[in-house]
């Protein structure tokens, strides 16, 4: 069975890898800084921006500590992670990615169900 994903609180319709960046971007440019993907065989996928790094996780199941993507050797922490509810996160710039690798790992996972063999990320499991 072909895994496809949806965008959690868009429309029902399976987004695929070629269609999710623009997806991505406008939600971006409407202020939608968090964006949830849920995958066919009930994996989520997380992308959280401050449109200059991000923050892509992981996640097998609900409750799954899961795995995040990480910028190995990167100093100090960004700030303006907003989340859907308003909070407004900081993460160690070593937990994120810049937003174009974001980008890359997102239309990757989607299209093949699996982090880029040349990704850097880490299990939180």
């Amino acid at each position: 069975m072909i895994e496809f994903w949806v965008i959690k609180d868009d429309s029902p319709v399976p987004v695929p890898s070629g269609m999710v960046l623009e997806a991505l971007r406008s939600r971006i440019d409407n202020g939608r800084l968090e964006t949830w993907l849920t995958s066919s065989s009930g994996r989520s996928l997380a992308f959280v921006t401050n449109t200059e790094r991000a923050m892509v996780m992981l996640l097998e199941e609900a409750g799954d500590p899961g795995e995040h993507a990480v910028d190995p050797g990167a100093q100090g922490s960004s700030d303006g992670f907003v989340l859907s509810d308003g909070q407004d996160d900081e993460y160690p710039d070593e937990d994120t990615v810049p937003v174009h690798e974001a980008f890359r790992l997102i239309e990757h996972i989607v299209g093949t169900g699996s982090w880029p063999t040349d990704a850097h990320w880490v299990v939180d499991r």
